[in-house]
Parts: C-alpha cells; sequence; structure tokens
C-alpha cells in the first residue's frame, strides 16, 4: 500500500507574493546579515540547539538570514553547505517553516518520526533533521515575514518552556525588525 502522499506536501501559502513584496520594502531576507546571524547565536544560545535560523520565505525557497551551525560556520549567499549540509537556501518543500508560515503558528516537534505528516519531509533523510522549534514573524501589517526556529539531529524534549522561548524570541525579532524600519537601528 502506498504511503498517504497528501500528508507529505508543503502548504499552500497564499501569502508568498505580499510577503515577498514586505521584506523587499524591509531591505531584508535575500542576503546573510551580521545582525540577524547574532540573533541566531542566540537562539541557540538560550535553546541549547546545535542548529538556529531566521528563515525568510518566498514563492520557492527559503532563506536563513541567519543562521547559526554548530561550529559557528556561516557559509556564503550562495548554496555553499555548512556543517550538516545546511546552507543558506532551502528549498521551500523541504524543513518545517513552511509549515509556521501558513499556520501562523508557533509548531513544536520533538521528534519528526512520531508524525508521519512530517517525518517523510526530504530534510530528516538528507540533512539529519529530527526535531523542530519554530514560530513565526508576524510584522505590524499582519504578514508573516518568516520564521524563527531551531533543529536538532536527535529527538529533543523542547517542552513548554521551548515553546515559550521561541515564541518570545520571535516577537522580540519582529520589534527589532520595526525599529529598523523605523530609524531607530
Amino acid at each position: 500500500m502506498m504511503p498517504d502522499r497528501h500528508l507529505l506536501l508543503t502548504p499552500v501559502d497564499k501569502e508568498a507574493p505580499a510577503r515577498v513584496r514586505r521584506l523587499r520594502g524591509l531591505g531584508i531576507g535575500d542576503r546573510p546579515d551580521a545582525a540577524l546571524d547574532l540573533f541566531a547565536d542566540r537562539l541557540a544560545e538560550l535553546t541549547g540547539a546545535p542548529y538556529a535560523m531566521v528563515n525568510f520565505i518566498d514563492e520557492n525557497r527559503q532563506f536563513f538570514a541567519g543562521l547559526h551551525t554548530p561550529e559557528g560556520t556561516r557559509p556564503g549567499a550562495g548554496l555553499a553547505a555548512a556543517a550538516g549540509g545546511l546552507g543558506r537556501y532551502l528549498a521551500r518543500d523541504h524543513g518545517y517553516c513552511p509549515h509556521v508560515v501558513v499556520r501562523r503558528k508557533a509548531l513544536v516537534l520533538e521528534d519528526v518520526c512520531d508524525y508521519p505528516r512530517f517525518a517523510g519531509n526530504p530534510v530528516v533523510d538528507e540533512i539529519g533533521i529530527r526535531s523542530y522549534l519554530g514560530a513565526p514573524l508576524i510584522d505590524r501589517t499582519g504578514i508573516v515575514l518568516g520564521t524563527v526556529c531551531v533543529v536538532d539531529v536527535e529527538p529533543r524534549r523542547w517542552g513548554r518552556a521551548g515553546l515559550d522561548t521561541i515564541k518570545m524570541l520571535a516577537a522580540e525579532l519582529v520589534e527589532q525588525i520595526h525599529r529598523r524600519e523605523d530609524g531607530g537601528i
């Protein structure tokens, strides 16, 4: 019997064109950003995760404008791979952030293999991701700009504390983006 392939589909993202326009207006989401790399470092530190990202998503791909990897490497803007095969770009149908963007709420996957809908995602086999914790970046216009997320190659008990932390950090980053837009930083 064939597995239920519809469970693995990346959700339809009707907001993508508006998001791309908003990100362009903010001047973010299409190149590495040192401040967002530092934010990703902080995400990793506060959650104890080996990988952390500030992720912006367009119609076709995801871009990690902020990235933390275990060795602290920061791949270039191209498809250069970091430790574990994670570079700055990821196809839109890979990973879990597109689900967070469309759902407009945080997602906790302590062991992705426990969820048939998510276990078949290419990042499990290609990169070895086993756990995920992410929250949407919803700006003052109501558009979901992207996500902040952390992942691990081992199953992980994020718990309520992890969920609260990622949601708090998402809100904090949205405020930083607003200050940047307003000329504050």
